[in-house]
C-alpha cells in the first residue's frame, strides 16, 4: 500500500474498511468458478461492467433488487485488491 502518500491515506479511508470476504464467494460449479456476490449468479465482473458502462449504483440496485450498496462496494474493493496483488506479484 502507498503508506504516507495522499493516495495511501485515501485508500485507507475509503477502502480499508470494506470487508468483501463475507460477500464475494467462489463456487466451482457456479458461473464457472467466477467470483460471485453472496452465492448468487451475479458475478463481480458483471457489476464492474455495469459501472464501467455508465450505470449508477441506483440504476444497478433498481435492476437487481437482491443487491445492496455494500455488495457493489465489495465488488470494487475486491477488484482493487486483486489489481494490487497482481501488481505486487509482477514487481
Amino acid at each position: 500500500m502507498c503508506q504516507g502518500t495522499l493516495a495511501g491515506k485515501l485508500s485507507e479511508r475509503y477502502f480499508g474498511t470494506v470487508n468483501y470476504e463475507h460477500i464475494i464467494t467462489v463456487e466451482p460449479g457456479k458461473r464457472s468458478g467466477k467470483p460471485c456476490i453472496r452465492g448468487m449468479r451475479i458475478t463481480v465482473s458483471d457489476v464492474l461492467e455495469y459501472l464501467a458502462s455508465g450505470m449508477t449504483e441506483d440504476e444497478i440496485l433498481a435492476d437487481f433488487s437482491e443487491l445492496t450498496r455494500e455488495d457493489i462496494r465489495a465488488c470494487l474493493a475486491f477488484a482493487a485488491d486483486r489489481e494490487r496483488r497482481l501488481f505486487n506479484a509482477m514487481a
